[in-house]
């Protein structure tokens, strides 16, 4: 039986993915979340085999929690389940260790195979992913300017476009403000910009921010 972590702060999203997974008699719902604060919370407490986890929470990027909960569970794989396409955060969360990728929209029958492959120990990538990583080997050239990002640059890029201050990334993020400087910097030299202004046209462009 697969035990499965379901962190979204949709409660119809997590109702509608309990339904689904019902359906099957290999997989169960052991625990839900609201907050990546919830989530981590949930995997130190309990044991799961499969954390389904969302891009974008409340509290936190999703994808800020992964190394967290590797860190805690090395084996326990987690799934990212968002409703953002591929190429927007896909090749982030694969950076920050995550088992795979899917998008809400997918069918039942492509979670639940994702479900039973993370849970091998193997990688979930769909066909469209895998070629956009095999595009991103091969040549930059098309590759997105934020997939050339650190999960970390990413997330600093997304919080300023948003309007957030350093000092307050710095306390969302448990960074200092001396670190968020220095993604930044990053940020903006591998994708070309010079300024937060930047930043902002190209997350609303690509809807990386709400």
């Amino acid at each position: 039986m697969i035990n499965v972590l379901i962190a979204d702060d949709h409660f119809i999203v997590r109702e509608g993915l309990k339904q689904v997974l019902s359906k099957y008699m290999d997989v169960k719902v052991g625990g839900e979340a609201q907050t990546c604060q919830e989530a981590l919370k949930k995997v130190r407490e309990q044991a799961f085999d499969v954390v389904l986890l969302d891009v974008k929470m409340p509290d936190r990027l999703g994808l800020d929690i992964i190394k967290e909960i590797k860190e805690k569970n090395p084996d326990l794989p987690v799934l990212m389940l968002s409703a953002y396409p591929e190429e927007q955060y896909a090749m982030a969360a694969l950076k920050s260790g995550a088992a795979g990728y899917l998008v809400k929209e997918s069918l039942p029958k492509e979670l639940i195979k994702a479900i039973r492959e993370v849970f091998l120990g193997r990688k979930y990538i769909s066909s469209s992913l895998a070629e956009r990583m095999a595009g991103y080997l091969q040549s930059e050239e098309n590759v997105m300017l934020h997939e050339k990002l650190s999960s970390r640059e990413l997330q600093v890029m997304c919080l300023l476009a948003a309007g957030k201050k350093a000092s307050a990334i710095a306390d969302e993020l448990l960074i200092s403000v001396k670190t968020v400087s220095t993604h930044r910097t990053r940020a903006l030299d591998k994708m070309g910009m010079e300024n937060n202004v930047d930043f902002v046209r190209y997350a609303t462009k690509y809807e990386l921010i709400e």
